[in-house]
This record gives C-alpha cells, structure tokens and sequence, in this order.
C-alpha cells in the first residue's frame, strides 16, 4: 500500500510538472499566436496582395493547427492528472487506515471469542454424546445378563461362560478407563500451561501498567522541568539585559520595578 501512495504520488508530481510546462508554453504560443494575428489584422486593413493575403490565410491556419493541438494536448495532460488523483483519493488515508485496524481487531476479537464459545459446545455435546453410548451400553448389558443369569447360572459350563464374559467386559471397561484417564491427564496439563501462560501474560500486564505510570510520571516531571529552565532562562535574559544598559537607564528600569 505504501509503495503504491508513493508511486501515485510521483506520477502526480510529474504530471502537474508537465501540465505547468504546457500551460506555461501554451501561454507563450497564445501571445505569439494573438501577435500574429494582430499584425495579419493590421495588414488586411492597411491592405495587401493577393498573394500576401493567401500567405497570410495558410500562416493563420497553421497557427490556428498548432493552437488546437497545443490544447487537446493540454487536454489529454489535464485527464491524466485528474486519473492520478482520483487514484490517490481512493487509497486510504492514515486516519482510515488506524480506524480500519482497529476495526479489524474488534473483529477479529469477536471471532475469536466466537470460535472459543463454538469449540466449548462441541466439547460439551461430544462428551454428552459418548455418556449417552456408554449408558446405552450399559443398559444393554444388564438387559442382556438380566435375561441370561437364570439360564447360565444351571449349568457349570452357563457359569464358566457368564465369568468369562463378564471378565471380558471388566477389562474392556478398564482399557476404557485408562484411555479415559490419559485423555484427563493430557487435558489437565494443557490446561495447567494455559493457566501458567495467563499467570505469566497477568503479571506482564501489571509490570506493563507500573512501568507506564512510571513513564507518564517522568514525563509530567518533564515538563515541570522544562517549564522551570524556560522560567529561569527567561529571568536570566532579562538581567543580562538591564546589565548591559546604561546605568541611568539600568537605575530607572530598577525603580519601576520598585
């Protein structure tokens, strides 16, 4: 963008240069042109030749070509220039462009904010939606245990294999478990460094804080400063002054003061 306003800036330049030459040699040839038409005037009134008069017709034609050249030139010139600076009035100015960046950053604010609030519901309905297969599950189970415990419970071999299925489910429920556990502990560290980075950029903001306050204090000692060397330079100019005056001069400007 930078680079643009500079390049259109130059071209502007060098166009409004060249739109002074023209208008500066346009106003020559004028003057030229109109003191050759005078003097055809006076030589049509004071009467000449033919032949004179002819010469005079295609001089004042030729002129009368120049003088509308000059001036479509000076017209094509003009469009430039005004191309130019209707480029220049579309780019942005610095005003607008803080103002747009500080538009862009309430946006992207939002956004982000917005894309927080998403991920939190799709978290939440993730996590709902597994506890809902694993009740389904478990419903299932009991049904299913519910209506085979009287049948397998007769038989040694109906036992053996109650036990084994059940044992199967115990362990699918522990690997379950422990996955569950790992994706905690994952969880649990990610959210222990967010909070140690937000620790961290909390104490940034309040060091940030203590050392602006410090910079706007120096900066109002600053000025009380300055104004008070101003004072003193002014004071110490002002007897230098009656210092340098004759003595008649220095006694009366002293009983003023008086």
């Amino acid at each position: 963008m930078g680079w643009r306003v500079v390049s259109l800036l130059e071209s502007l330049k060098a166009l409004e240069k060249q739109e002074f030459d023209y208008q500066s040699r346009r106003s020559s040839d004028c003057s030229r042109l109109q003191e050759e038409i005078d003097e055809l005037d006076n030589m049509l009134h004071s009467g000449v030749d033919d032949e004179g008069s002819v010469k005079s017709d295609h001089y004042f034609q030729g002129s009368n070509a120049l003088l509308d050249s000059a001036k479509k030139e000076l017209a094509t010139k003009l469009r430039s220039i005004v191309s130019v600076k209707r480029q220049l009035d579309g780019v942005p100015s610095q005003a607008e462009l803080i103002q747009y960046e500080l538009r862009f950053s309430e946006l992207n604010t939002q956004i982000q904010k917005k894309l927080r609030q998403t991920r939190k519901h799709y978290d939440t309905y993730n996590a709902l939606l597994e506890i809902k297969e694993l009740m389904l599950k478990e419903t299932s189970l009991l049904n299913s245990i519910s209506l085979q415990f009287q049948n397998a419970i007769a038989s040694a071999d109906g036992r053996t294999k109650l036990i084994n299925s059940l044992e199967g489910i115990l362990n699918g429920t522990q690997q379950k478990l422990e996955k569950v556990q790992l994706t905690l502990q994952s969880e649990q560290k990610f959210c222990d460094t967010v909070k140690d980075k937000y620790a961290a950029a909390i104490a940034e903001q309040r060091q940030s804080s203590s050392l602006l306050k410090l910079f706007q204090e120096e900066c109002a000692r600053n000025e009380r400063l300055q104004a008070q060397v101003e004072n003193e330079g002014s004071e110490a100019s002002t007897v230098v002054q009656l210092q340098n005056q004759p003595e008649g001069r220095r006694n009366r400007r002293w009983r003023a003061y008086a």
